[in-house]
Formats: C-alpha cells, sequence, structure tokens
C-alpha cells in the first residue's frame, strides 16, 4: 500500500519561509517522480513542482526562483523549500508520485493527503 505524508506546512507571515515534506512507503522511491500541488479556495489544484527520478526539476512559473524542490532517496523523502511567500501561496499543498516523470501535464498516480500553508500579509 502506498502512502505519501506531508509535513511542514503552517502559518507564515509574507516574505516568510517554509519547508514542507513529503515522506513515501509502499514504492520504489528512486523510480518514482516527487511532485507538489497546490488548491487554493475556490480554485482548482494545480501543478507546483516536480523532481524527476532523474533528479531534475520542474517548476511552474508563479513558484520559479521562490521554491526549490529536491529528494533524498535513502530517507525516501522529497522536499519544497519555499522562500519569498506572498499571501497567493496560500492553499493546500499536496505530494504526488508517479512512476519516472512528473510535469505540468502528467497526473500523480499517489496522492498524500495535504498540509496547510498559509501567508499572512
Amino acid at each position: 500500500q502506498v502512502q505519501l505524508v506531508e509535513s511542514g506546512g503552517g502559518l507564515v507571515q509574507d516574505g516568510g519561509s517554509l519547508n514542507l515534506s513529503c515522506t513515501a512507503s509502499g514504492l520504489i522511491f528512486s523510480a518514482n517522480a516527487m511532485g507538489f500541488y497546490r488548491q487554493a479556495p475556490g480554485k482548482e489544484r494545480e501543478f507546483v513542482a516536480a523532481i524527476g527520478s532523474d533528479n531534475q526539476p520542474t517548476y511552474s512559473e508563479a513558484v520559479k526562483g521562490r521554491f526549490t524542490i529536491s529528494r533524498d532517496d535513502l530517507k525516501k523523502t522529497a522536499y519544497l523549500q519555499m522562500n519569498g511567500l506572498k499571501a497567493e501561496d496560500t492553499a493546500v499543498y499536496y505530494c504526488g508520485s508517479r512512476r519516472y516523470f512528473l510535469g505540468p501535464t502528467l497526473t500523480p498516480q499517489y496522492w498524500g493527503q495535504g498540509t496547510q500553508v498559509t501567508v499572512s500579509s
């Protein structure tokens, strides 16, 4: 049974930083791409960032230059370092996984439960 567990969300002021984690179990982590998505109230879920099994990152234009995605295959964990947070980054952030590659046009095979990120202005 595949499980993805996010952590690290919370409340932060405008311009602040947070580091999200997503720890996986039940899958061959090194063969899976990991991604972060977000859903704000009243909006559709959107792609934020992903990192492939080849360790290549992909970012949405909205977060490029502010967010950094990384992975630790030994810990089976992906990270999303979020700097320069803005009020419009407020959303529930979800972790997703998919074999080998993940990007804006691909849907994860598995999802985490989500973690709330709130940026106060």
